[in-house]
């Protein structure tokens, strides 16, 4: 098997994504004078392998489902293919689940040394992002399959990724990160947004109760307008209250490229909205960059 046929399959392109949520609680790490690369360093490998894991699982539950057909308006899974058989996408899952937890029980233990509260408290954390990562898709009972992606993803990307996050650089609570950590997850969820509405009629026929599929397109999109305005929002007030000073607010810049992306949204096709889905991760990566190079200027 060629390793371009694996390399497709761990879908490189969701990492700037996954990584927007750990970058976001470096800088606000680095602005409270916190920051280690070590516990960068380790956040991102866990977060590696924990998307990594979740597009495999996602890629095996889809095609095990009847999801992913020929209808669907995204690239060719792999498994649905026949590239990558269920036996060996079982195997990669089970060597990216292994991956995901030593890292990330590397990091807790580096960071909470002797703090063993914090440590089962994260521990459990870990196991939880390990478990949604898999069960987004697969099992009996896939909760992505029943409208409660958005949560998970808004949860993890946002509040976990980003308010958790930076309590692993501080070991502290800091109530106006949560700001930040909403915008994240908002943004986060409209990523999985564009993705469910590309896939609203393949997912309507195959059963998968999506957030667009339950509320139907037209309003999925003004779902989407919701999701766009609320990051904006809570990094607006979030900069406000942290430092009221023009650098704080550069982030304002990607205003046209959201809303050209929402109009774009407005007017294509499902096949093409794939180009949106990534056009939205790439913005919000360039977000999560500006908001944070902003209040540490």
């Amino acid at each position: 098997m060629e390793i371009n046929t694996w390399i497709k399959a761990l879908r490189l392109r969701t990492l700037p994504l996954a990584f927007s949520s750990i970058l976001m609680a470096a800088f606000l790490a680095y602005y409270s004078g916190h920051f280690q690369i070590l516990i960068l360093v380790l956040s991102l490998l866990t977060t590696l392998f924990l998307q990594v894991l979740s597009n495999l699982a996602n890629d095996y539950g889809d095609a095990a489902s009847g999801v992913d057909s020929p209808d669907r308006g995204g690239p060719t899974r792999s498994v649905q293919s026949g590239a990558i058989t269920r036996d060996q996408m079982k195997i990669a899952i089970i060597f990216c689940t292994i991956f995901a937890f030593i890292w990330g029980f590397i990091l807790i233990i580096y960071v909470f040394k002797g703090q063993w509260l914090n440590l089962l408290v994260f521990l459990t954390l870990g196991i939880g992002a390990i478990l949604a990562a898999i069960k987004y898709t697969m099992g009996s009972n896939p909760y992505g399959y029943s409208g409660f992606g958005d949560l998970f993803v808004f949860i993890f990307f946002g509040l976990v990724g980003v308010f958790g996050g930076y309590y692993l650089f501080n070991r502290e609570i800091e109530i106006i990160f949560l700001l930040p950590a909403i915008s994240c997850g908002l943004l986060s969820v409209g990523v999985l947004n564009v993705n469910n509405i590309r896939d609203i009629s393949s997912d309507r026929k195959a059963g998968k109760r999506s957030i667009p599929v339950i509320i139907g397109k037209e309003k999925a999109i003004i779902y989407h307008a919701f999701l766009l305005s609320g990051s904006f929002i809570s990094a607006i007030v979030f900069v406000s209250i942290l430092m009221p000073s023009f650098f704080g607010y550069t982030f304002l810049g990607l205003v046209p490229v959201f809303f050209y992306h929402f109009k774009a949204l407005k007017g294509k096709g499902n096949i093409s909205l794939d180009v949106e889905l990534k056009k939205l991760a790439f913005a919000t990566l360039f977000f999560v960059l500006l908001l944070g190079f902003g209040i540490n200027y």
